[in-house]
Formats: C-alpha cells, sequence, structure tokens
C-alpha cells in the first residue's frame, strides 16, 4: 500500500508518456528483420521454382525440397534477417540509459530466436502442403509450388 501509490505516480508521468515512441522506434529494426525472412524464404523457394523449370528433375526437386528444410539453421543465409536487428543495439542503449533497460543482448537473441521459430514454421508449412504434391504430374509442379509459397506468405 505504501509503495503502490508512488509506483503508478512514478509510471505515469516518467514512462507511459514514452511507451509509443519507444516501441514505434524499436519495431522499425524487428520489422525489417521480419520482412528479411519473408524474403529469404520468398527468394528460396523462387530458386526451387526456376531449378525446376530448367530441369524438370522430380529427384532433384524433392532434394531442394529437403534442403529448404534446412534453412532456419543454415546461419550463413539467416544472417541478413539477424543483422536487421542488430540495430536494436545503439536503439536500445539510449533506452537503457533512460529508463535503465538492462540485458539488451537478450533482447536482441530473442528477437533473433523468433525470426529462426518463423522460418521454421515457414517451411515446415511448405514441405507439409507441398509434399502430397511430389507424386503429382510434373507439368503442374512449379504452379504448386509457387501457390503454396504463396499460401504460405500470406
Amino acid at each position: 500500500a505504501t509503495v503502490s501509490e508512488p509506483a503508478q505516480k512514478c509510471c505515469t508521468e516518467n514512462i507511459q508518456p514514452f511507451l509509443t515512441s519507444i516501441l514505434e522506434e524499436l519495431m522499425g529494426p524487428v520489422s525489417s528483420g521480419f520482412t528479411e525472412v519473408r524474403s529469404l524464404f520468398d527468394r528460396e523457394v523462387n530458386e526451387i521454382i526456376q531449378d525446376f523449370q530448367k530441369t524438370s528433375d522430380m529427384m532433384k526437386l524433392k532434394e531442394n525440397v529437403d534442403e529448404l528444410m534446412k534453412l532456419p539453421f543454415d546461419s550463413v543465409k539467416m544472417e541478413p534477417c539477424y543483422v536487421q536487428v542488430n540495430l536494436l543495439q545503439e536503439l536500445l542503449q539510449d533506452l537503457k540509459s533512460r529508463f535503465k533497460v538492462y540485458h539488451i543482448d537478450f533482447v536482441i537473441q530473442r528477437t533473433q530466436n523468433f525470426m529462426q521459430e518463423l522460418m521454421e514454421n515457414a517451411v515446415y508449412t511448405f514441405e507439409q502442403l507441398f509434399s502430397p504434391s511430389l507424386q503429382a504430374d510434373s507439368a503442374k509442379v512449379a504452379t504448386t509450388i509457387e501457390k503454396v509459397k504463396l499460401r504460405v506468405l500470406k
């Protein structure tokens, strides 16, 4: 009871007025990182489509889809996504001094973990939706891949 009123007043006067602008500032790098995840998935699936259109090789297609499943764990390919979020380091330094925000690395790491999880979900969903089509007519496969990709990106 003794602490509640001063704590409420402190939050109302010193923190609440800044929350909207802080969230907007932080969401820039986060949004860029997640946009990069989406773009990476799109590029990788487009490469699978192009490769299949050149070769029409169903075995090679299956290998490419299997490789796609490893994408979330490919640190080299995922790096451009993670770099976007590293910009939080600078933004959070200002918050650290103003609001005593600690564990900046933890915030960045958790955001990058969520990005990896999003990619895992995307490739898993793609594989689940597309795998029945591996037995389909090869003339329709490229169209099916594109439809599945768009469904996942949605």
